[in-house]
């Protein structure tokens, strides 16, 4: 190359970046075959850093503020440092800029009902979802690991990735806080604190780091959540069978009356019926219970008992056997109440 050839290169004065927009992680200043002139001006913005790589290696990283470019502070990027080959260099070097802003409002949820451990309901199938916030905290790193020599990197390539991390360390967060799924439900701040802390280290070995995880809900699939509804229902008896039959029966009555005066034709009868006999049946006992009574002896010799149906406690049995196969009932809890319904029909 001819001393003239070099002085009709272009030279840049001033490497800055600008961001136009939202959403980009990375920025490759375009050289285009210029050259950076010896005293020239690097500009690093707040939320901003500047990498510069010289043969494929990161020579030196900028953090915020504004730079005179020597050779005293850049060894081996220009043509101007190499004056015994009459400027011909063998370097090539590149300047990347990246903004170190928080990327917030970033989504997260699962897709599928994930299965979990629970002290409480066993094996759990539940859903959550939420959002999170993460920012480039080592850029050399992430230049070397994720962008590399990309002429930009935007945000939305690396969703998919970071939204896969955190789907799966939710099981091991959820292992982590010990909570069961009722409390975990009404501490959604501790989930995402025991969630942030699994995934800090895999953002950090891509030079990110996570500065803010929530979980906006923690639900289970429609099925189980019934199941759990029930089992709410009896713990709020006290785990009493015959109160849960009662409040069983209370709540089938109302629905009865609606498909009675709506035409429900023979399945809404069927339906009023059962709940019928079954309301008779409480009543019965709790006639029974009250007449044989310390209050009124006498009266309890002087009654007979009231008589049960065996249709009457093979309707129940069913009913028992169903509220056991959902898990709301044990097997010695369904095992003792077929036993005493057994015995009444000796």
């Amino acid at each position: 190359m001819a001393l003239m050839d070099f002085i009709k290169k272009q030279f840049i004065d001033i490497i800055q970046w600008t961001e136009e927009g939202d959403g980009t992680l990375a920025w490759r200043f375009p050289m285009a075959g210029m050259e950076i002139q010896n005293g020239g001006t690097l500009v690093v913005r707040e939320s901003q850093m500047a990498v510069f790589v010289n043969e494929g290696q990161v020579a030196d990283v900028f953090g915020p503020g504004t730079y005179k470019l020597t050779t005293q502070t850049l060894p081996v990027l220009t043509y101007l440092k190499n004056w015994d080959k009459l400027f011909e260099s063998p370097f090539k070097s590149d300047v990347y800029f990246f903004s170190t802003r928080q990327q917030i409002d970033q989504k997260w949820g699962t897709p599928q009902p994930i299965t979990i451990r629970d002290k409480d309901f066993g094996a759990v199938r539940l859903r959550a979802f939420g959002n999170y916030a993460f920012r480039i905290a080592d850029p050399k790193l992430f230049h070397t690991e994720i962008s590399g020599t990309r002429e930009s990197y935007p945000v939305a390539d690396l969703e998919g990735q970071l939204r896969g991390l955190v789907l799966q360390n939710i099981s091991n967060a959820i292992a982590g806080s010990g909570l069961p799924f009722l409390d975990l439900a009404a501490n959604q701040v501790m989930f995402a604190d025991a969630l942030a802390k699994e995934l800090a280290p895999a953002f950090a070995k891509i030079g990110l780091q996570l500065e803010a995880m929530t979980v906006q809900n923690v639900s289970l699939p429609e099925e189980l959540q019934k199941i759990l509804d029930q089992k709410i229902g009896m713990g709020m008896v006290g785990n009493d069978m015959g109160k849960f039959m009662q409040y069983q029966t209370a709540q089938a009555i109302p629905k009865f009356a609606e498909n009675s005066s709506g035409g429900g034709g023979v399945a809404g009868d069927a339906m009023g019926l059962g709940a019928g006999v079954a309301l008779g049946q409480v009543l019965a006992q709790n006639l029974q219970q009250g007449l044989q009574s310390p209050v009124a002896p006498a009266a309890a010799a002087a009654t007979a008992p009231v008589g049960v149906k065996p249709e009457d406690v093979m309707a129940t049995l069913e009913k028992l056997g169903d509220l056991k196969a959902k898990g709301i009932l044990t097997q010695e809890e369904f095992d003792a109440k077929k036993a005493e319904l057994l015995k009444k029909l000796v």
